[in-house]
């Protein structure tokens, strides 16, 4: 009994000793702006692959978008993941807000190694999931149902399960794109970051509904690229 514990103690430190330098490093290399970069990055290499992207008619009727680049996920018996990245609200007029940042995270526990990088994007099709996170964070499949997200042209190849989902769900690995199951993990308002880049005290709605000022040029872009792909 006694030697099993020490085992599975064993194993969780060694899990936890792989899991801390790779967090600390991609902690130390993604600043606010940097992330915004990364964000955009990703949406211009996926929308520039037409029969893998996702579908236009979906993005133009999203209710939020959410883009979060370089989840890292770190495997060992216990698992984790997290990733840092942005959200826009789509305005009353049609347009995109200023996005708020986020952290997106989830845990995992059973047979698994390995350490791996995917980028995520999630479409919000419904108010509700917008208003969790307004009002903090949310969990994904609690707050809001997902289901992996479908890709091409259009929407047409959805199931009736998606169809009834608040949140599709994607993500890039090793080049492929395609919808993933993100059931359970927790997205939250980076406060941190917002302050960072708006200054302090400055609350997710304000950011939402226009009330910030001299916003940095990455954010700009990030902004500037949802409008081009959700306006055709």
């Amino acid at each position: 009994m006694f030697k099993a514990s020490l085992r599975r103690f064993s194993l969780l430190a060694l899990a936890l000793a792989l899991l801390l330098p790779v967090a600390a490093v991609h902690a130390d290399d993604d600043s606010p702006l940097v992330r915004a970069q990364s964000a955009v990055r990703v949406l211009n290499e996926i929308e520039q692959a037409p029969d893998k992207s996702i579908p236009g008619d979906l993005l133009r009727d999203a209710k939020a978008i959410a883009v979060v680049p370089d989840v890292l996920k770190v495997g060992f018996v216990f698992g984790g993941r997290r990733g840092e990245g942005l959200i826009s609200v789509k305005n009353p007029d049609g347009t995109w807000s200023n996005p708020s940042f986020v952290v997106l995270g989830g845990g995992s526990f059973g047979f698994q190694a390995g350490v791996s990088k995917t980028d995520v994007i999630l479409v919000f099709r419904t108010q509700r999931g917008v208003d969790s996170i307004v009002n903090g964070k949310f969990t994904i499949g609690a707050d809001a149902s997902a289901a992996a997200g479908p890709v091409g042209r259009t929407a047409s190849a959805a199931t009736d399960q998606q169809l009834k989902a608040e949140i599709y769900s994607y993500s890039r690995a090793r080049g492929l794109f395609a919808g993933v199951a993100l059931d359970g993990s927790v997205m939250k308002i980076d406060y941190d970051a917002n302050k960072a880049v708006y200054g302090q005290g400055i609350t997710p709605r304000r950011i939402f509904e226009g009330g910030v000022n001299n916003v940095p040029a990455p954010v700009v872009a990030f902004r500037d690229a949802l409008e081009e792909y959700t306006s055709h």
